[in-house]
């Protein structure tokens, strides 16, 4: 499930600095279900030069201007489950509404239910289809 997360953007603004006042959570955006197809699921922005996009496409609308191109990607592990690994993206990768951004290229296990955060307002909730 990919949705915007109001808790998550205010913590963010919280932490951001004078760059990000003008960021606005979208007054509406449709909570989206994108199903987890082969062994990696890359998570970013769609390269308007290039074309090049990735398979959860955080491009818009709304485009969420926090997300890099390449972000992180969801890596399925040997057991069936997943896990993220960030790309070493400009501005972190969260898990559970954790402060700290999670370590680049450091594979986090994720369980049912676990939200992963990217970006100024996106949330990536992992759930059973």
């Amino acid at each position: 499930m990919v949705a915007p997360d109001g808790e998550y953007f205010t913590a963010m603004m919280r932490r951001s600095g004078p760059e990000a006042a003008g960021l606005t959570l979208p007054a509406y955006a449709p909570e989206r279900r994108v199903p987890l197809t082969g062994k990696q699921v890359g998570i970013g922005r769609r390269r308007q030069s290039t074309g090049e996009s990735p398979d959860i496409d955080l491009s818009g609308p709304p485009e969420d201007p926090g997300v890099s191109h390449q972000h992180a990607i969801l890596v399925q592990q040997p057991d069936g489950s997943w896990a993220v690994v960030d790309q070493n993206s400009t501005n972190g990768t969260t898990v559970n509404g954790g402060e700290d951004p999670i370590q680049p290229y450091v594979p986090v296990p994720l369980r049912e239910g676990d939200r992963v955060h990217v970006g100024a307002w996106t949330t990536l909730t992992v759930v059973r289809g």
